[in-house]
């Protein structure tokens, strides 16, 4: 185990740790800033800056002191790992879930009794008199009251209330189907990006070593300066190429820290699988589209929020069936507790102008929107399974041809190039051809590789179904 400060860890999550060792010793910083002059921090002093100029040396002497962080790799297990723990999207998910399992208890709950006290027969001109509160001259009546719903309104209301939360889970599986599968195109366009740079940094250091042979050439006489020209300005092409690549790596590496919640990491994340081995895959039978459709979160939750919709469409529906309202209560007459009493009530609505005709008539409608919304969700989810057969099968297929024949040929190629150019046989232009097309057959070869795993990614995404 490294000692704590040769070492630090990162993408902590549940006990799956990365350590990397320092690459960089902490070096004595008294000189890497230039420190302020007197007359400055006069000046500074002057503009009550002061502790603006002492928060700008802090700053510099702990980015200083910071050590350089060391290039980490992450196979795309680890990160899976990370990315269900971490994700934000998912953790928005169930709180989502959590809230829609809150809204099962607070349907299911029964309405709350309610407890009045008033006082009458108080006179304006000889008032409530003196002594004790139970000797005040007024009648105080005491009640309880408690509604009684009918028409099974609690149970539709709590049934409804079930589905939504199921409904609710299996939008939980959908997200973390589809974050699951941005997690995979996240970790291959970095790995894409990785293998881009590095063929860009070798083509440009081929170049760079001909700029410089070119170089003794030029002056032992043997090329002419337009070769010469030609060499250089491809060298630098090559170099700008290598820039580009770079800045597409951190820019996938930034995508994929988000995806597993390790943002302040991104610039060390290196992605160390090898890209998944071509081959053929049968297309999805209609048979298991089917057994897929059915199974798929998405078209279960949808199917969900029908029965959520029926159970919302009866209890608008009981809205016309009469809640009773009854209630005890006590009058006590201070003075003449011969005439103290007790009382019952029993209160009913007038259906006289409302008969929640609105009320059924949006339940209705939003059951038609679900029943809908299944029949939408089902095409849009047999369309991805399709899409997804068809993009993996046309991968596998320009795959297997650029890494099996295009790229020995381009290599070949570009070898014999070399070789005949070295002894004088073809031109610098014939030389600059074969280079540029094996680069461009190297960086198509990686691009289907990427595809392919892309597209692979997005057939086990189309075709996830989740378990009851």
């Amino acid at each position: 185990m490294n000692d704590l400060n040769d070492s630090e860890t990162m993408f902590a999550s549940d006990g799956y740790q990365f350590h990397h060792r320092r690459t960089e010793s902490r070096n004595d910083t008294s000189g890497s800033k230039t420190p302020l002059s007197p007359a400055t921090l006069r000046i500074h002093v002057a503009n009550n800056h002061f502790g603006f100029a002492l928060a700008i040396i802090a700053f510099t002497l702990a980015a200083a002191l910071t050590p350089a962080r060391a290039a980490e790799t992450l196979t795309l297990e680890h990160a899976e790992k990370l990315f269900l723990d971490r994700n934000r999207e998912i953790q928005f998910a169930r709180r989502a879930v959590e809230s829609s399992e809150a809204d099962v208890l607070s349907a299911s709950a029964a309405p709350n009794p309610e407890l009045s006290i008033g006082s009458s027969r108080i006179s304006p001109s000889v008032g409530i008199g003196t002594g004790p509160l139970s000797q005040k001259r007024m009648d105080t009546v005491i009640g309880i009251s408690q509604i009684f719903e009918r028409g099974n309104k609690r149970g539709l209301r709590t049934e409804a209330a079930q589905f939504s939360a199921v409904a609710a889970r299996h939008d939980e599986s959908d997200i973390l189907r589809q974050q699951r599968q941005g997690l995979y195109f996240a970790y291959y366009d970095l790995l894409l990006a990785q293998e881009r740079l590095k063929i860009a940094e070798t083509t440009a250091e081929l170049f760079e070593k001909s700029v410089t042979a070119a170089e003794r050439r030029f002056s032992a006489g043997d090329i002419a300066a337009t070769d010469l020209s030609r060499i250089r300005v491809d060298a630098l092409r090559a170099r700008n190429d290598a820039r580009s690549a770079k800045a597409d790596l951190q820019r996938n590496q930034f995508g994929l820290a988000y995806l597993i919640g390790a943002e302040q990491d991104a610039g060390g994340i290196i992605a160390a699988d090898n890209w998944p081995t071509a081959n053929s895959n049968a297309a999805v039978g209609d048979a298991d589209t089917e057994r897929v459709l059915e199974r798929r979160a998405d078209i279960r939750a949808a199917k969900e929020r029908v029965k959520a919709a029926e159970k919302n469409r009866d209890l608008a529906r009981s809205l016309l069936t009469r809640d009773v309202t009854a209630g005890v209560m006590y009058e006590r007459f201070p003075g003449d507790t011969a005439n103290n009493s007790y009382g019952v009530s029993l209160s009913v609505p007038l259906f006289t102008r409302n008969l929640y005709t609105g009320e059924i008539r949006r339940a209705e409608i939003e059951l038609e929107s679900a029943r809908e919304n299944v029949d939408r969700v089902r095409a849009l989810a047999m369309g991805e399974i399709r899409r997804a057969d068809n993009d993996l099968a046309a991968a596998a297929e320009r795959t297997a041809r650029l890494t099996t024949v295009l790229l020995p040929a381009a290599e070949k190629a570009a070898k014999g190039a070399e070789f005949a150019y070295e002894r004088g046989a073809i031109g610098i232009m014939d030389l600059l051809d074969s280079r540029r097309q094996f680069y461009a057959v190297r960086i198509e070869s990686v691009s289907a590789q990427a595809d392919y795993a892309k597209a692979l990614a997005a057939k086990r995404s189309a075709t996830a179904i989740t378990s009851d």
